[in-house]
């Protein structure tokens, strides 16, 4: 074992040397036969060596301080260089981390590129992971997510090019003198081939697509948070579409989301102010021309903004965390008005997919029918034929109780959403909508009228009701009846009204009935 020096050592070594000095100053040097020295200057003697020894200790505790210190200093510096590498380091991939990321689009706009050259922002989602997370758990996400990083180097250029992992499943690449907006379109391609290809983590095989947003420096901006937050505008729309997508900056795109994030505000107000409100178009019998029933659908007239259609708010209100608020809050207000309607009538209401992830759902509708005293019977909730074929067991989950407590459902859209005999039979429905825009093409297309046929044939097979949405003129009327279609609705028969203009609407062929 290798003798480690210390301070007992350096008292023992300058300990001797006095005791030397002393010897050899005692006895003249070089021997016993010098005459002896005399107290005086044996006490002097005694007084060097003593100091010889504090000298001697002094030294070695200098010594032995720098040493530590030296120790002290290589730590910290080992120590800043570890904490350096962690904040700008994601821990699990081994990639730049967000912070990092940032400091490099940073780098790169101070940085500008040469004559006809620019530099490329990609920002990108993974579609399909947080199923994995859910079903696998974790540790097998993960390793898909250490994977895709990767893959993501691997199609990078050797120079050039920085890939970073934002957080989730975020990732963020940086390309820098790129020669056209098609080279960073190329990057983006290979990304998605790469991550495209299946991946073996746990006990199964993954495959995810990825969105990719894209924001070129200078052309879409100045300075590095101008050029990632136009990125992520390019990536919102990328998400908005199925599959993997790559999407560039367009300025239009930032008039959108500016106008979103407006509506967003606006609609928390709204839903706080009691703004939102149903407006109810009647479905009519078509044998009778009797009205049967009523659709609830969502109005808001904004004081500045004027109307916003649904096709506008509904989509925010998913994204935002809205959509369960304003779904209650307009059943609450439609069902109140039900009241007053003849009590063969029946409610109809959308129900967003989102709602129906919910846990809770079906609870929520019966507690609201129970406070408002509108019978489960006069309910009817429309899904769409999307909803049911993208997430059956969510559909049977949600509606199962709903149906069996006696609240009707029926299937919207029916014909766009390529849904089959296996999913109405694994979810009986209790209701068919044929889509209007089949009802729109019947006059000038036989493949639409064949279509209707098909539909209302599969519909009564099935012993379900069929109704047909956007009839507009008495020739698709007459062919519906024709055909022995039970129920329409649309503007042949009466727009969307509000609630006392309905009341009114309904007095009315009341009289005219009573009076035939």
């Amino acid at each position: 074992m290798r003798h480690r020096f210390t301070i007992l050592d350096g008292v023992v070594m300058a300990g001797a040397g006095a005791l030397l000095v002393i010897i050899a100053l005692d006895y003249d040097l070089f021997g016993p036969a010098g005459p002896r020295r005399s107290d005086a200057a044996r006490l002097e003697l005694a007084e060097i060596a003593a100091i010889a020894v504090v000298l001697g200790l002094l030294l070695i505790l200098a010594l032995r301080r720098m040493r530590a210190q030296n120790r002290e200093v290589a730590r910290r510096i080992a120590a800043e260089q570890h904490a350096r590498e962690l904040a700008f380091q994601d821990p699990l991939t081994g990639l730049a981390n967000r912070r990092q990321f940032d400091q490099i689009v940073a780098e790169a706009t101070v940085s500008p590129p040469g004559a006809e050259r620019t530099h490329a922002v990609l920002l990108m989602d993974l579609n399909g992971f947080k199923s994995i997370n859910d079903v696998y758990g974790h540790p097998v996400g993960d390793a898909v997510l250490a994977e895709i990083g990767f893959r993501l180097l691997a199609v990078m250029r050797e120079s050039g090019d920085e890939v970073a992992r934002l957080g989730g499943d975020e990732f963020g690449v940086v390309a820098t003198h790129l020669r056209s907006a098609e080279d960073a379109g190329g990057i983006a391609l290979r990304i998605i081939r790469a991550v495209e290809e299946p991946i073996i983590a746990g006990p199964a095989e993954h495959t995810v697509g990825v969105g990719i947003g894209i924001a070129l420096f200078p052309r879409d901006g100045h300075d590095a948070k101008e050029i990632i937050r136009r990125a992520d505008i390019a990536l919102y729309r990328a998400k908005a579409e199925s599959g993997s997508v790559v999407r560039f900056f367009e300025k239009d795109m930032d008039a959108r989301v500016r106008e979103r994030s407006v509506i967003e505000r606006e609609l928390r107000r709204a839903l706080a102010d009691g703004d939102i409100h149903p407006c109810y178009q009647p479905v009519v019998d078509l044998g009778t021309g009797a009205i049967s029933g009523a659709e609830a659908l969502a109005r808001w007239h904004h004081r500045e903004l004027g109307s916003i259609a649904p096709e506008r708010f509904i989509p925010v209100a998913e994204e935002c965390g809205l959509i369960a608020a304003l779904g209650d809050h307009l059943l609450r207000v439609a069902c109140r008005d039900a009241l007053d309607w003849p009590p063969a009538m029946t409610l109809s209401i959308n129900v967003s997919p989102v709602q129906l992830r919910e846990p809770g759902f079906g609870l929520r509708v019966l507690a609201i029918l129970g406070e408002v005293g509108l019978s489960p019977t006069r309910l009817e909730l429309e899904i769409t034929e999307n909803t049911l074929v993208r997430d059956l067991k969510a559909s049977q989950a949600a509606l199962g109780a709903l149906r069996a407590a006696g609240v009707r459902i029926a299937l919207d859209d029916f014909g766009t959403g390529y849904s089959s005999l296996y999913h109405l039979r694994n979810f009986p429905v209790d209701r068919i909508k044929v889509d209007r825009s089949f009802v729109d093409s019947i006059d000038a297309e036989n493949e639409s009228a064949a279509i209707v046929r098909a539909l209302l044939g599969l519909g009564h097979g099935l012993g379900i009701a069929v109704t047909a949405e956007g009839i507009e003129s008495a020739r698709q009327r007459d062919f519906l009846i024709g055909q022995g279609c039970d129920q329409g609705q649309g503007f042949l028969y009466a727009p969307a009204l509000p609630a006392s203009e309905l009341r009114r609407l309904i007095a009315e062929k009341t009289s005219k009935a009573s009076a035939g």
